[in-house]
């Protein structure tokens, strides 16, 4: 009956060898049975992946001690009575004859102590991950690729990549060429794209780079990523180092309270790594993007810093018939009118935009659902859409008007303020 039992946990366990409470029972019914060798054996295999299983190391004891014949000593048992508690048995503390055993049972007979050290895993927060490098090699993104919005093109071209492109004549007229650019603007409104464009127009490197990268639980640990990501970029000059929602990373460090001491730390760091005492931030262009720049710290405004501001304003007719045509060619579509579709999107961000095709798609494959048969999306389904969609960019703008009003005695946001008259509403 015993070697039934035994014949089938081992076919078990060829089945499951991993499974490691099964094989200690068969251990334990080989043992019983007087096979303690193969009991042995199986005890070992357990060991040598778990080498902690207090299971499998009382059941050592036990079938050692049917071995030899020898009392094993278990830590928490009381030492044999004509044994003198601190005199070695056999050559060894532990009690039991290693070298015999391993005479006898060979390689089955696991070690008395693990050599090997198991490596232990560094904390999570102390290893700065690498940011994913694009490199706009052939064509690229270039501005040719923005539609429209050609008065935002015009000044970015002006303020930025002409004196970058022509480093020699813009020194000449004591232009400087350190510094980075601040996009600003209402959400949705392509400010990435955009810096996509600018790492295109630069044939540069792309490094894209949120507050998820940079932030870091453990103290000290997000300076060092910050660090990290500079490093990186400038290792790979030229590049094009975007910081996108960089108010969460460079929050004006006056609103901090005592608790947000770690802030000021994160704020002080890309300070200076934008400063770049060391001199090496030649080929690195330093692009943030932000909705919210009146919450940005005085200091990274700065001569030598984000001393370029533009603003990326919501598409114009233009652009947004671009956007259109780009998220409605792909799906069945007849009789769009994307002249009139535009005029009745005025204020629309690209997300905005993005969100009508998607919503009439949605409308015209519901109705295709209903008759069984692909209707293609038309006129009627992008109207049902627009009465569902607002612009996002309003709430923004508002806001904004109230900034240019009272907090633009520097002139910092004067093309906010020409926008915001060009819209009537300042």
């Amino acid at each position: 009956m015993n070697d039934a039992l035994i014949a089938s946990l081992l076919r078990a366990v060829q089945a499951a060898p991993e499974d490691h409470a099964l094989r200690l029972h068969l251990a334990e019914q080989m043992n019983a049975a007087g096979r303690s060798a193969e009991a042995l054996a199986h005890v070992s295999a357990v060991l040598q992946q778990d080498p902690g299983n207090a299971a499998a190391l009382a059941m050592l004891g036990t079938i050692s001690a049917s071995i030899t014949g020898t009392t094993v000593e278990i830590q928490g048992a009381e030492p044999a009575a004509d044994a003198a508690p601190d005199e070695p048995q056999h050559g060894t503390p532990s009690g039991y004859d290693w070298e015999a055993g391993a005479k006898e049972f060979g390689s089955s007979l696991p070690a008395p102590f693990v050599e090997e050290r198991i490596p232990v895993q560094a904390d999570a927060g102390s290893e700065v991950p690498g940011i994913p490098i694009e490199n706009p090699a052939g064509p690229g993104i270039t501005l040719d690729d923005v539609g429209g919005l050609q008065a935002v093109k015009n000044r970015l071209n002006e303020s930025f990549l002409a004196p970058m492109r022509n480093a020699a004549i813009a020194k000449a007229f004591g232009k400087s060429l350190r510094g980075g650019l601040l996009l600003y603007g209402p959400p949705g409104c392509g400010k990435t794209f955009l810096a996509r464009a600018v790492a295109g127009e630069l044939k540069a490197n792309f490094m894209s780079v949120t507050i998820t990268d940079v932030v870091d639980s453990y103290i000290g640990e997000t300076e060092k990523r910050l660090k990290a990501i500079f490093d990186q970029a400038r290792k790979n000059a030229p590049t094009v180092l975007f910081i996108d929602e960089i108010d969460a990373i460079g929050i004006r460090r006056g609103s901090l309270n005592g608790s947000g001491a770690w802030m000021r730390q994160m704020v002080n760091q890309l300070l200076i790594e934008m400063d770049s005492l060391a001199g090496n931030n030649d080929g690195l262009y330093v692009l943030g993007a932000t909705n919210h720049p009146w919450d940005l710290d005085e200091a990274l405004l700065r001569p030598g810093r984000l001393d370029r501001t533009l603003l990326v304003t919501p598409p114009d007719a233009p652009a947004r018939e671009s956007i259109l045509r780009y998220h409605l060619k792909n799906r069945p579509i007849a009789g769009i009118d994307l002249n009139w579709i535009a005029a009745q999107t005025d204020g629309f961000s690209g997300a905005d935009l993005e969100h009508v095709c998607t919503t009439a798609a949605e409308k015209a494959m519901m109705q295709s659902i209903e008759r069984n048969e692909v209707l293609p999306l038309g006129m009627e389904h992008i109207r049902k859409a627009l009465a569902e969609i607002k612009a996002s960019t309003v709430p923004w703008l508002e806001s904004a008007r109230n900034v240019v009003r009272f907090s633009n005695q520097h002139g910092r946001y004067d093309d906010l303020a020409e926008y915001l008259v060009s819209r009537n509403m300042l």
